[in-house]
């Protein structure tokens, strides 16, 4: 399979859409930031100095789903109908796992837009806790599921 953002020469280019038809898109992608108990602890207390972490790091991921063409070169800006991250908290890993949904009726996936998201929340997390954990470690973020467009639906398993 040719790969979409490479024309005949090799040269990298932005992939022509205007040809597809619009239809509705979704994209789930999900990652993890592991942390130390004690950390952990500050964020399901509230006490983290930097304030609410996992609702900066919620506001962080829309914002970040929004800015994805302006930081991945080759993405189309979208209209996105829809971005929502859920931040949960679990003391039996240590972690807070991090799940972005992305929606848009368009022409192109959203699957980027997604990946953006998790992976700004899971930045802004680290960001708030660096103060007391630089041993935290971003992890696991990928997409589980797309649907869509011409190639179907795509489940992780």
């Amino acid at each position: 399979m040719p790969l979409t953002h490479f024309d005949a020469t090799g040269a990298a280019h932005m992939v022509d859409v205007s040809d597809k038809p619009a239809t509705a898109r979704v994209a789930v992608a999900r990652g993890r930031v592991f942390m130390q108990p004690e950390t952990l602890a500050l964020v399901l207390a509230g006490t983290a100095a930097k304030g609410d972490v996992l609702g900066v790091a919620r506001l962080a991921g829309i914002m970040g789903a929004k800015k994805c063409a302006d930081l991945i070169p080759l993405c189309h800006p979208l209209a996105l109908s829809k971005v929502s991250l859920d931040l949960v908290a679990d003391r039996e890993t240590n972690t807070v796992n991090i799940e972005a949904s992305v929606k848009t009726s368009g022409q192109t996936g959203v699957e980027m837009e997604a990946l953006t998201a998790v992976s700004v929340a899971a930045l802004t997390v680290y960001d708030m806790l660096k103060a007391v954990d630089k041993h935290m470690i971003i992890s696991d973020i990928r997409l589980v599921l797309k649907e869509g467009g011409k190639s179907g639906r795509f489940e992780a398993p």
